[in-house]
């Protein structure tokens, strides 16, 4: 992550288009947006690769996130330009790629919102970031319709310019959220005290060092938050199965 760029808000529109996608991220990037703050979510992006087979049944029912090199040459260029791209499934949404950081908090902090058939799929997740649930609803539903989502983290200062960049690029139902999306570990993941929140309360003291042992060594190699967090919650989710509570905390036995 850019050590001066500073991530305080966080905007979102909707395009109708791939190419309007590609777009407003080379403009963003252009612009001095870390490609670390970019995120994208969208069903139907072209490619000469088939979804369809990739994502299990297991994988539906875990709500698992995959990534790896595989989605470098899955989704062409302008995605390749983003951190943790993976294919998730979400309720009400059903598969989707997710790019940037929004990836890891819909496979993690949120997990529980997502993964209950009978929550409120995307919604519930939009809402605890701080949007409006009327907004959110919007975002679900037109991703459901086979558009696109893309939210960036920006400078306070900057909002204004960045709002109108979205438009001016073909964005619709522009919002923007008080506060920068939340990281697994700010500064460092060294002991659990470093771990969110909305982290810690959903992983045992077991689960919470396996989290912080996989992110450690993720973010050693790639020094990719995005990519780290998602590594680690991948790892979790392959060790550990959720208790009565929605709790990771039993250890599975087929690991």
């Amino acid at each position: 992550m850019s050590e001066t760029y500073k991530a305080e808000r966080t905007i979102s529109a909707v395009f109708k288009e791939q190419s309007q996608v590609d777009d407003v991220i080379r403009r963003l990037i252009d612009r001095g947006v870390s490609r670390d703050h970019i995120s994208v979510m969208g069903r139907n992006f072209q490619s000469e690769t088939r979804i369809a087979g990739f994502i299990s049944k297991r994988d539906v029912i875990l709500g698992g996130l995959r990534t790896g090199a595989i989605f470098g040459s899955l989704f062409g260029s302008f995605l390749s330009l983003l951190t943790g791209v993976g294919v998730l499934f979400i309720p009400f949404v059903g598969p989707i790629v997710a790019a940037g950081p929004i990836g890891a908090i819909l496979l993690g902090a949120a997990s529980g919102a997502i993964a209950g058939s009978a929550g409120a799929g995307l919604v519930s997740v939009l809402t605890a970031l701080g949007m409006p649930e009327d907004k959110a609803a919007i975002y679900q539903t037109r991703l459901q319709a086979g558009e696109f989502l893309v939210m960036t983290e920006v400078p306070a200062a900057r909002s204004g310019e960045f709002q109108l960049l979205l438009q001016s690029a073909g964005g619709e139902e522009v919002h923007t959220i008080e506060q920068a999306l939340p990281r697994a570990c700010t500064g460092g993941c060294n002991s659990p005290e470093d771990l969110s929140p909305e982290i810690r309360s959903h992983l045992s003291a077991e689960a919470q060092s396996t989290f912080i042992e996989r992110y450690n060594s993720v973010i050693k190699e790639t020094n990719d938050e995005s990519k780290a967090e998602q590594a680690a919650w991948e790892t979790v989710h392959q060790r550990y199965d959720e208790d009565e509570n929605g709790i990771l905390s039993k250890a599975k036995t087929n690991v």
